[in-house]
C-alpha cells in the first residue's frame, strides 16, 4: 500500500499502539503516522518501536488528525484510532472503492457491522443515528455512525477545508462531505472493545459530556455556516 498514508490521533495509548501498528504493517501499509496529542505514557516510543512515524502534534484531536494528513503527499488518507477498536482488517474495504474513484469518502459503519460486546455505549450508538438523521434532513445523507475510520482522498479533504481542532472533527468532517455533494460510501466495520486504558472520550461522564457539546457546537456552527463565494 505505497499509496497510503495511515494517520492515527493519539492521548496515552501505550496498551495499545504497538499492536495497532503491527497490524496495519502486517497489511502492507508503509506509511504511518502517529499524531499524538501530548501522551505522558510510552505511546509515542512504542509507536516508533513498532514501525510509526511519530509526530508531536499538540493538543487536540482535530489537530492531531490535521497534521497526519499534511505529513505526507500520499493520495489516499486513512484514519482510524490507536486503541485497538478499530479493526485493520476492514481497510481494504474503506479504501477500494476510493482507490477505483467510484467514491470520493468512504466511512465505517460500527451500527452496521459486528460489534463485539462491550465495544460501544449506548450513547455513542445512539449519537452517530441522531446526528446521521440531522445530516439526512438537511443534505440528503444519511450516516449511521461517527466512526473514526474512514478513507478519503488527500486533495478531497484539503478542498473541504477542516478547521475544526477538537473532538468535533469527525462530525465536521462527514457534515462538509455531504454539502459539499461528495460521493459517499457507507462501509459496514467490525468493532472491537479497546485493547487497554479507558477512553479519552466515553471512558468518563465529564469526557462524554465535554464530547457531546463540542459536537453540537460543531454541528450548529456548521449548520449556519454560510457557503463560500464562488
Amino acid at each position: 500500500m505505497q499509496d497510503v498514508a495511515v494517520v492515527i490521533p493519539t492521548l496515552n495509548e501505550a496498551e495499545s499502539i504497538g499492536a495497532v501498528v503491527a497490524e496495519l504493517r502486517a497489511l502492507g501499509v508503509k506509511a504511518i503516522f502517529v499524531a499524538d496529542g501530548g501522551s505522558k505514557d510510552a505511546t509515542a516510543e512504542l509507536a516508533t518501536r513498532a514501525g510509526a512515524t511519530v509526530l508531536q502534534a499538540g493538543k487536540g484531536y482535530g489537530r492531531a488528525c490535521l497534521a497526519g494528513a499534511m505529513a505526507s503527499d500520499a493520495p489516499f488518507v486513512v484514519f482510524m484510532d490507536g486503541d485497538g477498536a478499530d479493526d485493520p482488517a476492514g481497510l481494504p474495504g474503506l479504501l477500494e472503492p476510493i482507490r477505483s474513484g467510484a467514491y470520493d469518502f468512504a466511512i465505517g459503519s460500527r451500527w452496521r457491522g459486528r460489534r463485539e460486546p462491550g465495544s460501544m455505549s449506548i450513547h455513542q450508538i445512539a449519537a452517530g443515528l441522531t446526528i446521521g438523521a440531522a445530516i439526512r434532513l438537511l443534505y440528503g445523507v444519511g450516516y449511521t455512525d461517527m466512526c473514526a475510520f474512514r478513507v478519503i482522498r488527500r486533495d478531497t479533504l484539503v478542498a473541504l477545508g477542516m478547521r475544526e481542532m477538537t473532538y468535533g472533527w469527525n462530525l465536521e468532517m462527514q457534515l462538509r462531505a455531504a454539502r459539499a455533494g461528495l460521493r459517499i460510501l457507507e462501509v459496514p466495520v467490525d468493532n472491537r472493545r479497546r485493547i487497554g486504558g479507558q477512553s479519552n472520550v466515553s471512558g468518563s461522564l465529564q469526557g462524554s459530556l465535554r464530547a457531546g457539546r463540542q459536537l453540537l457546537s460543531t454541528f450548529y456552527r456548521l449548520v449556519r455556516e454560510k457557503p463560500a463565494a464562488p
